[in-house]
């Protein structure tokens, strides 16, 4: 059966003396009825999707409304630079966002993770991972189970689609995923994984879901790297120690009440938020009138 909360992940690890990411495993083979083998090699085809997802960027194509393209090579330019303020890796988490964002704009084959809209955000911070050799495509795997049992229990409790729950939903999820992988795969524990996913979904709570033109692309691709980048934060914190002061599921619950609490106009209606600007609605007249 599959999982009401995170708190019952976390005690079937203690129970069973489990790592988190196995706790979502045996959770797939007993829905799905597969084993082991069967669970495991599903998971590492969802792995392959992403790198070549990854491998398939083409910084000179854009989008077909052109709103969206390039973005991705401008970040790694200026990332060759080494004159950017956030690192190394930080920047190339921000470029991978956008890369992968950028691709599901220009239809490419990717993971939706949870959605097509936050797709971006899991990779973001696990591709740069797996390039400097910090995480083999096993450990890699086991995250991803981590990440997906995350978004299981907040597709469980609360939504993970924009037109529910704003963009909260999608790119909240997402980062609450990316970083209790990222926990997942510095060694971090069941409660450290849990912790770091409310902390990143708390960061995150309202974040409206205002598409331009209804476009997955403004301000879509960009939110993308918000979210990677606040799972790297969340999970630092996590692996330090630092707790979310309110429950995980709690939060799950709080971000459901806050969706419900939102006005139709900021949940992928297009209609209001930045996409209700004078620039927005330039924008999709002139799509109509094409």
């Amino acid at each position: 059966m599959a999982y009401l909360s995170l708190e019952e992940i976390v005690q079937r690890c203690g129970n069973e003396g489990i790592p988190f990411w196995k706790a979502v495993q045996y959770s797939d083979m007993e829905d799905r009825e597969a084993t082991e083998q069967e669970s495991f090699r599903m998971m590492e085809k969802m792995w392959r999707a992403m790198k070549e997802a990854g491998e398939s960027y083409d910084k000179n194509q854009r989008s077909r409304s052109g709103l969206v393209g390039g973005m991705g090579g401008q970040m790694r330019e200026y990332l060759e630079k080494g004159n950017s303020l956030s690192g190394s890796f930080i920047s190339e988490v921000i470029a991978q966002a956008l890369e992968m964002g950028e691709a599901n704009a220009c239809m490419h084959r990717i993971v939706a993770a949870p959605t097509a809209g936050a797709c971006g955000v899991l990779p973001a911070v696990l591709l740069p991972i797996y390039k400097r050799q910090m995480a083999s495509d096993t450990e890699i795997t086991e995250a991803m189970y981590t990440a997906a049992g995350i978004g299981q229990v907040i597709a469980s409790r609360a939504f993970i689609a924009g037109a529910a729950g704003g963009c909260q939903a999608e790119i909240g999820s997402a980062s609450a995923m990316a970083a209790g992988a990222l926990v997942c795969l510095r060694g971090g524990g069941p409660e450290q994984i849990t912790h770091a996913a409310a902390m990143a979904l708390k960061n995150l709570l309202g974040l409206v879901c205002d598409p331009v033109a209804g476009l997955v692309e403004v301000p879509c691709v960009k939110r993308n790297v918000i979210g990677a980048v606040n799972a790297v934060s969340s999970a630092d914190m996590a692996l330090a120690g630092i707790t979310s002061r309110i429950p995980p599921d709690q939060v799950i619950d709080a971000m459901k009440e806050v969706g419900e609490s939102m006005h139709i106009s900021l949940k992928e209606t297009g209609e209001g938020g930045v996409a209700n600007t004078p620039e927005a609605r330039k924008i999709k007249l002139n799509m109509n009138l094409q």
